[in-house]
């Protein structure tokens, strides 16, 4: 049996496709890269907002009237009555973390030994360390999707890094819906500082890469341990959604824009060369004109070195969902890309602070668009989601090798660095 497997989303739903897509290889499925060649289409689909939605609708109704299709995912796990009604052509539907029911219906073997599949370069894999969320933030449907936060146990996690690691990877990026609760559930107390410790032990792995961190839970203690830290990169991906006290507390994010500006200033001053990246989302519907300034302003005072910019998407089963959307998709969009503008000019004046500096660089690949450059991160640029280095070199490089390199010139988000023998 050939099958292909198609993930939308995020880099959490990346993890699940590459864990059904082990657990399909030990069963005995044959997989294949060209959906066209498949029996069997899986698509781990996301439903976090409105665009992510529509997306994987398109994908079903692309495959789903020539190909036998499965539909897996967030997508499923809300609204599977809804798809099973209106799109009844899909062969079978399965919601979250339903990887060993799939392989049963597919008529394959189960393995306890099937081994996670990387499809990242070998650059770079994400170890995501738990799942769900227990925030019950207003506007956010992921406790209703994913369920309550749920910690996967330290020895598990360390099992995992020393298989990734043996792959050749050499950056660990670390996921979850919320990174900082890890291990409150599980050992009734903060354990990410553990398992960064272990991790570090992890022979192979070079850098570590914290994302989705939650701002209450950025203290003195992890501050000081990215500080201090050998392999965890001075990367604070911090969602913070908001600066508007108002529009916050009806978010339910738990803080204000004191304590916003007042962790800013504590990372800065305790990590010199932190890197920041934050998310904000406009047009919530509670947010004036004069909120948005107010952001718009923030943004600009802070500097941050990426910043994300979501559309408020309504969404059924939120708190939120009972404001209404009463601001025009027209006008939301006009905010976001004040905000994006903005950011451009200062992420493009933070990339001319490194033009001369020495650092390290990890190699993806090859952007062959571009006549086969090579192409890799810095410590601060994360994967996917920032921009990227292009490296000036006589020789051939490696997927995974680290470089030392200097910067020579800023191309927009991007870097141009030239090898140091």
């Amino acid at each position: 049996m050939k099958v292909g497997v198609i993930n939308l989303g995020c880099a959490k739903n990346l993890v699940d496709t590459e864990v059904l897509l082990g657990k399909l290889r030990a069963g005995g499925a044959k997989l294949v890269s060209d959906p066209q060649e498949a029996d069997i289409i899986v698509i781990n689909t996301c439903g976090f907002i409105e665009p992510a939605k529509e997306e994987a609708i398109d994908t079903i109704l692309e495959f789903a009237q020539d190909k036998k299709v499965i539909v897996m995912g967030c997508l499923v796990q809300r609204y599977k009555q809804e798809l099973q009604r209106e799109i009844p052509e899909v062969y079978a539907y399965f919601g979250t973390e339903s990887w060993d029911e799939i392989v049963s219906f597919l008529g394959l073997k189960k393995s306890r030994k099937a081994k996670r599949i990387l499809t990242t370069p070998k650059s770079y894999a994400y170890l995501k360390i738990s799942e769900g969320c227990n925030r019950l933030c207003s506007f956010c449907a992921i406790p209703v999707i994913r369920g309550r936060h749920r910690s996967r146990p330290l020895e598990d996690l360390l099992q995992e890094a020393h298989y990734i690691a043996e792959q050749g990877v050499k950056e660990l990026c670390i996921v979850s819906q919320d990174t900082t609760y890890y291990g409150k559930d599980l050992y009734h107390r903060k354990a990410l500082i553990d398992l960064l410790s272990e991790l570090e032990k992890v022979e192979g792995i070079r850098w570590i890469r914290l994302l989705y961190l939650y701002p209450t839970e950025v203290d003195k203690e992890l501050i000081s341990y990215i500080k201090d830290s050998q392999k965890v990169l001075p990367y604070f991906d911090i969602p913070l959604q908001h600066i508007s006290d108002k529009v916050l507390k009806s978010m339910r994010r738990g803080y204000d824009e004191r304590f916003v500006r007042r962790l800013v200033e504590n990372i800065r001053v305790e990590v010199p060369h932190a890197v920041l990246r934050t998310t904000f989302i406009v047009g919530y519907p509670l947010e004036t004109e004069e909120d948005f300034e107010k952001l718009y302003q923030f943004v600009a005072e802070e500097h941050f070195n990426w910043v994300g910019v979501f559309c408020y998407s309504q969404e059924d089963g939120t708190p939120a969902y009972l404001l209404g959307d009463p601001l025009p998709q027209e006008e939301k969009e006009r905010r976001k890309q004040a905000l994006l503008s903005l950011q451009q000019s200062i992420t493009e004046k933070k990339n001319r602070e490194l033009l001369g500096k020495e650092l390290e660089l990890v190699v993806d690949g090859y952007d062959e668009e571009l006549g086969i450059v090579p192409v890799g991160r810095i410590y601060a640029q994360a994967p996917e989601v920032d921009g990227v280095t292009y490296v000036e070199g006589e020789r051939p490089f490696k997927q995974g090798e680290l470089v030392k390199v200097r910067v020579t010139q800023v191309a927009g988000y991007d870097l141009v660095a030239q090898e140091i023998a």
